[in-house]
């Protein structure tokens, strides 16, 4: 007897548009009758569900279950074939797109709303995943957002809950269901790419001079980093800390910045620890600290980038091109001139990486919002970043075994040869939506007379002149696919090649987001020393500056930003 197909009426919701990481909302409005499965239904109407072979996973925030749950009963009733679903239903952001590539699977649903507080009161989100591993392009989002627009029905099966706690292999209506750990894969994957027997000698010949501490904020990534730092590396379990995830992140923000991840940054300053780490909600952010050493995620992914040859996969691979997001310092476009590979500048969202990953042209490439990543997967993979780290750190000390290179030395070296670009990012988030549009009006009115063209903006605590030299609004024609996104961030540039840009960010859920980057770059003729110099003195007047012309905090009615990173 076939089992029982329920055909449900309802009406749309309005607002269930995904952006560039999925729909995300408040848990309570997920929570409402018909919403969530509103969105589901959708996503199984835009593509062929009918056979499909669909992953599901996320970073096990508030509401997890019941999601997973309910897309196992819309799916199974759409025809689905096969769901493969991590233990308990977490699967990092990372590890799910690396099990959709592994099984060729049709496509993923991912619970989850990345760095975004968790709980009760806080956010919950749906994304899919297309056959690459990557988020879904705009032609099936906005698909998916049609059909949420004239939905009249969906479909459930009537079969009771399945337990997502056990590993193994079942059926489920019509459907076959695979549980697997969420783990293993995983690691498998990144054994292929990084020396592990280098990265686990270096760490045992120094363990009393050069320590490790992971922070997982409570996020998903506590299980991998416990496989990989204790399991695979025979770290102590005091080279981890906050590692269970937990529905509401323990009640902190899990977005690894110098703000939110300050159990990491204190620990390490207060013990003196030679390697920090931390990553965020699902998996796909990090941050590299070390005492007195904070790594720049702009200034990270070039690094990586400079060294790679230290990595086994892109040794043996080569390097095909970089690339990093609008916004992210252009301290990996000197490296990538340096070593003459292609390079890349693209509108924020990982799926833009994916298109030239897939087509051969992009292996290394990050964003200043703590993502780096590579052509393994195609998400940003904060585990991955780490690893890479300790991978670099493992060479360049096997390279020089009379003196202990760290995360300092390191950077350095680096702009030392290629001189640094001072970056800062202030984030003014949950502002009313209509300052931040009448700040983004207030900015397009000046691209559009040229008004801030050539004008001279001295800053009045240091006295420090900037001369405008352009104002235009970010506007990418992909080389792939020949799509063009337009309006991706204002750009304010000056005579003496710094830049500011400002963007709308489209990761919150609730009010706006209205994000700042200062960017300024000094050569490396001055030294180390005068950098230092030079960028405190030099940045703050710039961001001074970009405050006064933006009028920023007229518009927004705050005196200081959320977030400084």
């Amino acid at each position: 007897m076939a089992d029982k197909v329920i055909e449900i009426p309802t009406t749309p919701f309005d607002g269930q548009k995904p952006g560039t990481s999925g729909l995300r909302k408040r848990v309570k409005v997920f929570q409402q009758e018909h919403y969530t499965e509103n969105f589901v239904q959708s996503i199984f109407d835009s593509i062929d569900a009918k056979d499909s072979t669909i992953v599901i996973g996320g970073d096990g925030r508030f509401f997890s279950p019941e999601a997973v749950q309910i897309i196992l009963k819309i799916g199974s009733a759409n025809g689905v074939g096969k769901f493969i679903i991590g233990k308990d239903g977490i699967l990092s952001t990372p590890a799910a797109s690396n099990v959709i590539r592994k099984y060729k699977a049709t496509g993923g649903i991912l619970l989850t709303a990345s760095h975004n507080p968790g709980g009760p009161n806080a956010d919950f989100g749906l994304k899919y995943n297309v056959s690459n591993g990557g988020p879904a392009p705009e032609g099936v989002t906005d698909q998916i957002y049609e059909k949420t627009k004239t939905i009249k029905s969906y479909k459930v099966i009537d079969l009771p809950p399945i337990d997502l706690g056990k590993i193994g292999d079942l059926t489920f209506g019509p459907s076959k269901v695979s549980i697997i750990d969420s783990v293993a894969d995983y690691v498998t994957l990144l054994e292929g790419i990084f020396d592990f027997p280098l990265i686990k000698q270096f760490l045992h010949e120094h363990e009393a001079d050069f320590r490790v501490l992971f922070d997982g904020l409570h996020g998903v990534t506590g299980p991998y980093a416990r496989a990989l730092l204790i399991d695979k590396f025979g770290l102590p379990e005091s080279s981890i800390q906050n590692c269970t995830p937990l529905p509401d992140f323990g009640g902190g923000h899990p977005d690894p910045n110098l703000t939110y991840a300050h159990t990491l940054v204190e620990v390490v300053e207060k013990e003196n620890i030679q390697f920090g780490a931390a990553s965020d909600g699902d998996g796909d952010r990090n941050m590299i600290y070390g005492k007195g050493a904070f790594v720049t995620p702009s200034d990270s992914v070039a690094i990586i980038a400079h060294y790679a040859d230290a990595i086994p996969y892109f040794k043996k691979g080569g390097v095909k091109g970089l690339a990093r997001s609008m916004p992210t310092s252009k301290a990996i476009d000197l490296v990538a001139k340096k070593k003459g590979l292609e390079y890349f500048e693209v509108p924020t969202g990982w799926k833009f990486f994916g298109n030239l990953m897939d087509a051969g042209r992009l292996s290394i490439c990050g964003e200043e919002s703590f993502g780096t990543g590579s052509d393994h997967i195609r998400e940003k993979d904060g585990i991955w970043a780490v690893i890479a780290w300790l991978n670099i750190l493992a060479a360049a000390n096997k390279a020089s075994p009379n003196k202990l290179i760290g995360i300092n030395d390191l950077l350095n070296d680096f702009y030392a040869i290629y001189g640094r670009s001072f970056f800062s990012r202030y984030d003014y988030e949950e502002v009313p939506s209509e300052g931040a549009n009448a700040l983004v009006a207030h900015l397009n009115d000046a691209l559009k007379s040229g008004s801030l063209n050539n004008t001279v903006h001295i800053s009045t605590t240091s006295a420090t002149k900037f001369t405008v030299s352009g104002l235009y609004n970010f506007e990418y024609k992909d080389p792939i696919d020949h799509s063009v996104s337009k309006n991706q961030g204002q750009v304010i540039t000056f005579d003496d090649g710094s830049r500011v840009v400002f963007r709308l960010s489209g990761t919150g859920s609730h009010g706006a987001t209205v994000r700042m980057y200062v960017e300024r770059y000094v050569g490396p003729k001055g030294g180390v020393e005068a950098l230092l110099k030079l960028a405190a003195e030099g940045l703050q007047s710039l961001i001074e500056v970009a405050l006064e012309i933006s009028k920023l905090k007229e518009f927004l009615g705050v005196d200081k930003p959320t977030v400084i990173t």
